[in-house]
């Protein structure tokens, strides 16, 4: 497969990177720990270089099974993990953000040891505490990375001025946030535009809407009560009818490209800047090869207008979290004052 670079440090991964969080975290359905692993070696042995994950994900369980998939291959592959909630060790409790630079290392010393790593390529503060310069933050991870432990530091739905300060102290590898063609913020809020600017990778997450623009779901689709899309406003029956015309737009870009709409969302990303790297998520091993084909696809200029030009005659319908996950994204750290 193709590779990206995420940085100006020379961090290289695979065009598409594999987002583990739903192998056993959030979606409702759950692989066996021994399921997930040969996923994860499935998506390996296919050229797929780069995975995510983070301690939240479980808690720690998703970090557990990443580190046990990849330790035979550990020279071959970039983990990327994350901090930024208070979690209880011992009970898993979560209660609420958290990134005070004195709770950082042993955070990564306990994702080192459930990865079994010596190292975390791709380290990401998972969501800006609106209690700690992000200043400090930054110099937190920067003596991380001079003790060798982190190796590249990343920021996940920031706002753009946090971004561009976090920078400042350590340079930012990658931004990992939500983008895909029902999400289109990133073009507009700044972030891509830092982005550009400052050479700064970009990494989306649910790039298929979360599942939605697979073109697997309808109005009609029946979600789990443990799956969080359940409460998600943009995923209730209504919206999901009137999000349709996303998918149908899709299915008629496939159907000339003989591929699938999957693929077609994936492929639109791709061709967005050349420092993008989507990391759709699966517990299956055909979707796994369908988005892997997506790198594969070639949209044209062309096809790249056509698409815009019919985006901007979609209306979206829904907010795509539920109000307590939306406050949490896309907001600024306080400045920091002097002594």
């Amino acid at each position: 497969m193709e590779k990206r670079q995420l940085g100006t440090n020379g961090l290289q991964v695979s065009a598409l990177g594999f987002g583990c969080m739903g192998l056993d975290f959030s979606y409702g359905h759950k692989l066996s720990r021994e399921e997930g692993v040969t996923l994860i070696r499935q998506a390996v042995d296919r050229g797929v270089t780069f995975f995510d994950t983070a301690e939240i994900y479980g808690p720690f369980t998703n970090e557990e099974m990443v580190g046990e998939a990849l330790r035979p291959v550990r020279d071959q592959v970039v983990i990327a993990t994350k901090f930024g909630f208070d979690i209880d060790p011992a009970t898993g409790q979560v209660n609420g953000v958290s990134s005070r630079p004195e709770g950082i290392k042993p955070i990564v010393e306990r994702s080192l040891q459930r990865l079994g790593i010596d190292s975390i390529d791709l380290l990401y503060q998972h969501r800006v505490d609106p209690n700690v310069p992000i200043e400090d933050v930054a110099g937190a991870v920067k003596a991380l990375v001079d003790e060798g432990k982190v190796k590249n530091f990343g920021l996940s739905e920031p706002g753009a001025q946090t971004l561009r300060r976090a920078h400042a102290v350590l340079p930012v590898a990658a931004v990992q946030n939500e983008y895909s063609l029902w999400w289109r913020a990133p073009e507009s809020n700044g972030i891509l535009d830092a982005c550009d600017e400052l050479q700064i990778g970009f990494v989306p997450y649910s790039p298929l809407g979360k599942g939605f623009l697979t073109g697997a779901m309808s109005k009609d689709t029946q979600l789990a009560a443990n799956d969080f899309r359940s409460n998600v406003p943009r995923f209730q029956p209504e919206a999901l009818a009137k999000n349709e015309a996303f998918v149908d737009l899709l299915r008629r870009i496939a159907q000339e490209k003989d591929a699938t709409p999957a693929q077609i969302a994936l492929a639109w990303l791709l061709a967005q800047r050349p420092y993008i790297v989507p990391i759709p998520g699966t517990t299956k091993l055909h979707r796994l090869e369908e988005n892997i084909g997506s790198a594969a696809v070639t949209l044209s200029a062309d096809d790249l207008a056509r698409i815009k030009a019919a985006l901007a005659e979609i209306q979206v319908e829904g907010e795509r979290y539920a109000p307590a996950q939306a406050a949490m994204a896309g907001r600024d750290a306080p400045e920091k004052t002097a002594l």
